[in-house]
């Protein structure tokens, strides 16, 4: 009888609440790859990331129909093009993003991530090629991600590749313009970045990893509000828990997944992450958990509150249930992805100011968040240092994934499609952080980082 209602309530997690495998990834070192010519090492990149996954969607699809469970996306991150291609001559590395964007659809997956730049405490020949290839890469490919990283803890935050990357974002923006800048949807900016992320666009197969790897990122919003409906006017300890014992059962999934899919392709099994991924589908949203928390909507007094106890709950719950947790693990705020962050913003309830206020408990940072077209590279700098000081004192991952739309303006739209979904496009602080981010340099490591 006891089995018998664990499979009805999982039926019903899978049909009624969108609980789903949001992404198997695998990632795959390319650092045997290298070579003084870059064509040849193109080729051997493509060949290896061929060979690796060419059984990756197949084991998907077949895991999904075998569990019943739904797995939406299947992804590989590579070794950071620019560690790989500096071995090179080359004195542009759009060619390597073409080359992975190829073997993406080769082997059917809908995104690759990878090109990818880690600088947080200075920039190699071969970091400053990538950096500067990003806007027309991501401009003349579709399913290539990219990724820079600009600060940790431990080093602090490399100032002159934050200005770069207003600059880099901006160029990005036009290039794509006719599909409302879309290539910046593809790229995000990080403090303290992971090495086993599954989920794009910042994902890359770090260098202390095996050769190749599986990685898979669980979702289920809808669960938990489900879950927390049975609870309304309990005590926060009672939502808490319920949160726990929910994240225990989402998470339950992705580690039968990952084991299943790790053995199939014989490849070791990496981590589960345990993030809450919205979509924007109704009944699949973050947001929706803070009103059924009590809230009135995202965005108002309390939200941080909420969204604080909620990632840590999820944490709690998701560790006993996987044999390996890694990855960003928490809760996802990306406005575009969540129909209830979409509603909110339209409504006035959710500023740009908050949502900064919320990445300091959340799991990653600004996402998906639309802005003005004319807002300067500054400013966007600006936005990048002030979420990788949050990460970098935290001793956390934080992002910024902006989109600055061009010819648009606040309170226009811009319609992405797919997961990518719709970003009102919010207002952005009039006055200037352009004297303050021309002085480049380095911010300081924090005197809590220094353990050793």
């Amino acid at each position: 009888m006891n089995q018998y209602k664990k499979i009805m309530e999982t039926i019903q997690m899978i049909d009624r609440e969108k609980l789903d495998i949001r992404t198997i990834t695998m990632g795959i070192s390319l650092l045997d790859c290298c070579d003084g010519d870059g064509e040849k090492a193109r080729r051997k990149m493509y060949e290896k990331i061929v060979r690796k996954a060419e059984k990756l969607v197949a084991t998907g699809e077949d895991i999904a129909s075998k569990y019943g469970i739904p797995i939406i996306n299947k992804r590989i991150s590579v070794t950071p093009i620019s560690l790989v291609a500096g071995a090179s001559a080359d004195e542009s590395y759009v060619a390597f993003a073409e080359m992975m964007d190829r073997a993406a659809r080769e082997t059917g997956v809908n995104f690759i991530g990878g090109f990818s730049a880690l600088v947080q405490k200075g920039f190699s020949k071969g970091d400053k090629i990538l950096i500067d290839s990003i806007p027309e890469a991501l401009s003349v490919t579709e399913r290539v991600c990219s990724s820079v990283n600009v600060g940790n803890t431990h080093s602090g935050i490399n100032m002159d590749a934050v200005k770069l990357m207003g600059d880099v974002i901006k160029r990005t923006a036009y290039l794509t313009r006719e599909n409302d800048s879309i290539g910046c949807a593809k790229l995000v900016v990080f403090c303290n970045a992971v090495e086993d992320n599954p989920f794009m666009a910042g994902a890359f197969h770090g260098t202390g990893e095996a050769d190749s790897v599986i990685n898979v990122g669980v979702s289920g919003p809808g669960v938990v509000k489900s879950a927390l409906e049975k609870v309304r006017g309990e005590s926060f300890d009672q939502v808490a828990e319920t949160i726990k014992k929910t994240a225990f059962k989402i998470t339950r999934a992705g580690q039968l997944v990952a084991r299943e899919a790790a053995e199939t392709l014989g490849v070791p099994f990496g981590i589960v992450d345990l993030s809450l991924a919205p979509t924007p589908d109704v009944g699949d949203s973050v947001a929706r958990i803070f009103e059924e928390m009590g809230l009135g909507a995202a965005g108002t007094h309390g939200t941080t509150a909420a969204l604080a106890m909620l990632n840590d709950a999820v944490k709690k719950g998701g560790i006993m249930a996987a044999e390996h947790v890694g990855g960003l693990s928490g809760a996802f705020i990306p406005v575009s992805e969540d129909e209830g962050m979409i509603e909110a913003v339209r409504s006035g309830a959710l500023s740009l100011d908050k949502l900064e206020a919320m990445t300091c408990v959340c799991s990653v940072g600004l996402d998906m968040i639309a802005i003005p077209g004319d807002t300067p590279s500054a400013s966007i700098s600006g936005m990048i240092a002030d979420e990788a000081a949050i990460g970098m004192i935290n001793n956390k991952t934080t992002a910024v994934r902006v989109i600055p739309v061009h010819g648009k303006g606040f309170g226009e739209e811009a319609v992405f499609g797919g997961l990518l979904g719709t970003a009102p496009i919010m207002k952005t602080n009039p006055f200037s952080s352009e004297l303050f981010i021309a002085r480049g340099g380095r911010i300081p490591a924090p005197v809590h980082s220094f353990k050793n």
